[in-house]
Formats: C-alpha cells, sequence, structure tokens
C-alpha cells in the first residue's frame, strides 16, 4: 500500500480506457490544443507550416529506458538517423521568430549541438541542468546532469523575457555608493538581495518525486518548474507551443496554465492520458 504521503498520479479505471486524439486527426487549418497520440515525424508532415513560436523536444535518450515501445533502444547510427529526420521536420513548422529547445543527455549532445545547427537553427547556448537525481557507479562518476540546447531560427528577431526568469540572489557583501545601495535592496527578512540575470547552469530545480502532485510513472519526467521557466523566457501569452515527446505532458501543462496555446505529441496512449488528467487538473 502507498505511503499517505505518496502524491504520485495513478489513473482509475475509467480514466485508462478514456479516448485520445491521435495526430491522424491533426490538421493544416491550425488544430486544437491538446495532446495527441502517435509518431513525432507523422505528427510534423501534418502540423500548418509557420504555427508555433517555440519547439520544445525531449526525445528518448537512447539510454534503454522502457516507454512502452521500443523508441529508447536503437542502435546509435539508427537513433542518430531518426534524430536527423525529425529535426529537418521542425523549420517548416516553426515561426520566422521561433525558439528550440530540444534536452539530451551528455552521451549525444555534441550530435545534438550539430544537428540542430544542420537543421537550419542558430545556437545559442547549452543550458546544464543538475538533475539531483541519479544512480551511484562503482567506477565512474554519478550521473547527475542533463543538457538542454537553447537555438532561434533568426539570431536578431527572437522572444527573451529577461525580467521574467530573473532570480533572487543574497547579496554577501552589499556595497553602497553615496551612501545607498547599488544594484541591491533589502527583503523584508532584513537580508540585503538582487535580482540577477539567469544562468545556463540550473542547480535549483528537481524531478517529480513520489511527495510531489506532479508526479507521474513516467521514467523521465522533467519537472513542471523546468518547463515554465523556458516558456516564460521564450513565449508571450497566447503564443503556439509545440511540445515534441511530450511524455506525460509536462511542457503542454505548463502552456496551457501559462495561457498558451500548445500541441503536444506522445507515441505511449498511457501517457497521453496522464497528460489529459494533468490538464484537466489545472482547469479545475
Amino acid at each position: 500500500m502507498a505511503s499517505p504521503l505518496n502524491r504520485t498520479l495513478v489513473l482509475t479505471e475509467a480514466e485508462r480506457t478514456q479516448s485520445v486524439h491521435t495526430v491522424a486527426e491533426l490538421t493544416k487549418r491550425s488544430p486544437r490544443s491538446g495532446v495527441y497520440a502517435g509518431d513525432v515525424l507523422a505528427a510534423l508532415e501534418r502540423l500548418p507550416s509557420h504555427s508555433f513560436d517555440l519547439i520544445t523536444a525531449d526525445p528518448p535518450y537512447n539510454y534503454g529506458l522502457d516507454f512502452g515501445n521500443d523508441s529508447d533502444r536503437q542502435s546509435d547510427r539508427d537513433y542518430r538517423a531518426w534524430a536527423r529526420a525529425w529535426l529537418r521536420l521542425l523549420w517548416r513548422v516553426a515561426t520566422p521568430t521561433a525558439s528550440l529547445y530540444v534536452c539530451c543527455g551528455w552521451e549525444y549532445s555534441g550530435f545534438y549541438q550539430e544537428a540542430i545547427a544542420e537543421a537550419g537553427f542558430h545556437l545559442l547556448n547549452r543550458i546544464t541542468w543538475k538533475r539531483e537525481k541519479g544512480r551511484g557507479a562503482k567506477k565512474n562518476w554519478k550521473q547527475n546532469m542533463e543538457d538542454i540546447w537553447f537555438a532561434v531560427c533568426d539570431k536578431k528577431h527572437y522572444t527573451f523575457n529577461l525580467e521574467n526568469v530573473k532570480l533572487r540572489k543574497q547579496v554577501i557583501a552589499p556595497y553602497r555608493e553615496n551612501g545607498a545601495p547599488k544594484d541591491w535592496r533589502m527583503g523584508e527578512d532584513g537580508k540585503p538581495f538582487r535580482m540577477t540575470h539567469p544562468s545556463n547552469i540550473w542547480s535549483d530545480l528537481t524531478v517529480p518525486f513520489w511527495s510531489m502532485p506532479e508526479n507521474t510513472p513516467h521514467p523521465a519526467q522533467k519537472p513542471e518548474a523546468l518547463a515554465e521557466r523556458v516558456l516564460l523566457a521564450s513565449t508571450d501569452r497566447g503564443d503556439r507551443v509545440l511540445d515534441l515527446f511530450s511524455g506525460s505532458g509536462t511542457f503542454s501543462v505548463v502552456a496551457n496554465r501559462l495561457g498558451r496555446k500548445y500541441i503536444g505529441i506522445e507515441m505511449n496512449e498511457e501517457y497521453v492520458r496522464y497528460a489529459m488528467k494533468r490538464l484537466a487538473m489545472t482547469e479545475d
């Protein structure tokens, strides 16, 4: 029996048999927001051109995890060919000012750096996320990070809302100029702080775990706080988000909560149902 503190989402029997929307229903006439079950390559062929202001992709890392299909168990050659295939299709569906975020493990980070550029996007940064979870290794350093590549269609014209993602940081040695605080202010707790520019090292976000209400059985779920940071920085209210390899729907759920339109694509229908459950919870 699960602990009373375990808040992991569980599908009811009725939810497990609930019908889902599929990529076959997508049209180039501006499809409705939702998470659709099916193959990413098939979906990208059907989606409308130049429609998405932000594309997020959290593909299988080829670690051999069980996602209910063989998508994470490809040969190195097949995995690279598959990734290049869907990356090449992104340019058509992106708006001219769109941004792209691609998540990956260190093993394929260099490959994605090259493949994203080959697909026509301009790389602006590599974000490293310290995810605070990983198995110990007897003869190696414990794997505790993932990369997120940030790219844009046009280096001069894209959305980046800096003020939305500045971080509060305590000032250790507050400096004064003519007796007045310089670039800092006093908090209600009596400690000096400043709002700082966010860096490309994200060490303040943890993977969802059993006591968090956003947690699902998905084996590689991203935290909502991570999705929120990306969406607040790279979209405005009303923008359209394409959430590829949606899993249990984290980016779609946060997009919905923040007033963005969204299309999520996920192969596994059970995870689509978890996304549907989470989306319904955000609307309650």
